[in-house]
């Protein structure tokens, strides 16, 4: 058998280990559903073929499907291979690299991670306003929409004194009780500032926001093992628009969890490794809790960046076109509807003294359709970060136009 067949045979061994655990899944009593869904995949394992094959042989098959599935919906293949057993997900988290240097997305704790260094993430955000609901996907083409690889979803929640986006994992459940609640944004009362929560530690020794939100979870009990918080990330404030209408929206995005020096040459920013519940990665063999070293990437540790500048982002300065008679960004066609929502986030020169505003997009946002919106980031942001700071241009601030 040659190598090529060898590694399709394994493509192929995935799916029916896939189609056995949801058989399995279907037909399981609500009394050995925890204990089916450890046991399921790994009963097909054993009686696999490849249960006795080599290790380093095993090794080098996973690591080339890795690198041959490069993109959605082909990339499956690499979860459904971490998700099979323990060792294979050892294998498989080994060889996938974050996104900050591989540039894709592939477990769930990707959405945590900073963006590519070089280039951008495009993704695009589809609005329901029935449902005031908002949904991320990634592109699977160079279109500028098409179906999709389903990334996140947040749910609008009016409040008294302020609006919540509750943010998930999952399409449809985006209650804060729930296991694939990863964080949310609120606003102030009049929609001019926001704040960003990671519902885990975005790095070690990140503190918790003390507010009642944080203590009372919601209408779901959550269970006790869940490290549930508000930590805060990001703090967003919109200005006063002297040119009304006619003009962008004038906004700073403060990334506390973010040091300036990040954005600088060799510069680090503290990266998620795993999140502390470990069903959100979907392999319930591994353990629950993990060192704080296997959840943050010590090497980046926010401990020496708590004492340096935190990175301060800003809307790109428009143009004011001539002819057109209006104020111009360059999209690079990822654009075609003008809207005051419209924008694109640079370093700003309040980084240090000797800091300039940076050409260099780290986040864009824009129109192409009635309900549909495009978003590129790339680092040091990280997915749900720019979702977040995309979700608060959908407000309607009064006080800024």
């Amino acid at each position: 058998m040659s190598f090529r067949s060898l590694i399709q045979d394994m493509k192929d061994e995935f799916g029916s280990i896939s189609r056995h655990s949801l058989r399995s899944r279907s037909h399981r009593s609500a009394g050995n559903a925890a204990r089916a869904a450890a046991a399921g995949p790994s009963e097909a394992m054993d009686q696999s073929c490849w249960s006795q094959l080599p290790p380093e042989l095993l090794r080098e098959v996973l690591v080339r499907i890795e690198a041959s599935e490069s993109w959605w919906p082909a990339r499956k293949d690499v979860v459904s291979g971490a998700g099979v057993c323990r060792t294979w997900r050892g294998i498989m988290k080994e060889a996938v690299r974050v996104p900050e240097v591989s540039g894709k997305l592939t477990f769930p704790i990707s959405l945590k991670q900073p963006g590519p260094r070089d280039g951008t993430l495009k993704c695009f955000i589809r609005r329901n306003r029935t449902t005031q609901t908002y949904y991320l996907y990634i592109g699977l083409t160079e279109a500028l929409a098409d179906d999709g690889k389903f990334l996140l979803a947040a749910r609008k929640c009016r409040k008294p004194t302020c609006t919540d986006y509750l943010i998930s994992l999952d399409k449809v459940d985006m209650s804060k009780g729930s296991s694939t609640y990863i964080g949310k944004l609120r606003s102030n009362f009049l929609g001019t500032k926001f704040t960003v929560y990671d519902a885990h530690p975005p790095y070690d020794g990140a503190a918790v926001s003390k507010s009642r939100s944080a203590r009372v979870v919601g209408l779901k009990q959550v269970s006790p093992r869940v490290p549930a918080g508000n930590y805060p990330v990001s703090h967003i404030s919109y200005e006063l628009n002297v040119l009304g209408s006619r003009g962008p929206r004038r906004m700073n995005c403060v990334m506390d969890s973010i040091p300036a020096s990040a954005v600088k040459e060799g510069g680090k920013t503290p990266t998620q490794t795993e999140f502390p519940l470990s069903s959100l990665d979907s392999f319930p063999s591994f353990p629950f809790f993990r060192s704080k070293s296997a959840r943050i990437d010590s090497s980046t540790s926010q401990s020496s960046s708590q004492r340096e500048d935190r990175l301060v982002l800003k809307n790109k300065s428009p143009r004011w076109h001539e002819q057109l008679q209006c104020w111009c960004l360059n999209f690079r066609g990822r654009v075609t509807v003008a809207s005051v929502k419209n924008f694109q986030l640079v370093a700003s020169e309040d980084n240090g003294p000797e800091s300039q505003e940076s050409d260099k997009v780290i986040l864009q946002f824009g129109k192409i359709g009635k309900d549909l919106f495009t978003m590129d980031y790339g680092y040091p942001i990280s997915a749900f970060q720019a979702f977040a700071i995309c979700l608060s241009s959908f407000d309607t601030k009064i006080a800024c136009e």
